[in-house]
């Protein structure tokens, strides 16, 4: 799994602030917290640790004042936004591919939250955060992924249309998706 998002959304039920299990989608697909949701058809966890690598989030302390268990206590691979500001957009991708794409993994695949996107570019989510990945290197992001010939599909996320009045903003990132995917 390449999480691309600026939250980690590693919420256990009891400190969600919000009590959304959109907050949580990346620990209950990891097998944390209650059966009913993390344990479908008894293949808990849907996707285990060693093979996600979180991308882009930029959300820890607010995590951390809320309470959430923390990602990086987890076996996950965590390229937080200043980790690939430091090493580069180019070297986190690499590092990050290389790792989803190893031999014994069949493929991966790829959760896109809107708000891994700069909120300058992208304040059409519910949770706004300052920073983020411009949509140019959103699309750098998904070509790689996509031209790994690994990628076994893409979930799209959390763009309120109802924050995009004219469209302009919907119409900017879905020319970085379209750029990024394009063959």
């Amino acid at each position: 799994l390449l999480f691309l998002d600026g939250h980690a959304d590693f919420y256990q039920p009891e400190a969600e602030p919000n009590g959304e299990a959109a907050s949580m989608d990346l620990a209950l697909a990891t097998g944390r917290g209650p059966a009913v949701v993390t344990d479908l058809e008894g293949l808990r966890p849907l996707v285990r640790d060693e093979d996600v690598v979180a991308f882009g989030i930029r959300d820890a302390e607010d995590a951390a004042k809320f309470g959430s268990q923390r990602i990086e206590d987890s076996g996950i691979d965590l390229l937080d936004l200043a980790a690939i500001r430091r090493s580069g957009l180019q070297v986190a991708l690499d590092r990050a591919l290389l790792w989803l794409t190893r031999p014994e993994l069949l493929g991966f695949w790829l959760h896109l939250d809107a708000d891994v996107l700069d909120d300058a570019v992208m304040p059409a989510v519910d949770y706004r955060m300052p920073g983020g990945l411009s949509f140019d290197e959103l699309a750098t992001v998904l070509g790689a992924a996509a031209a790994s010939g690994r990628m076994a599909g893409i979930d799209i996320t959390i763009f309120n249309p109802a924050l995009d009045p004219d469209g302009a903003i919907a119409a900017g990132f879905t020319a970085a998706i379209a750029r990024g995917l394009r063959p």
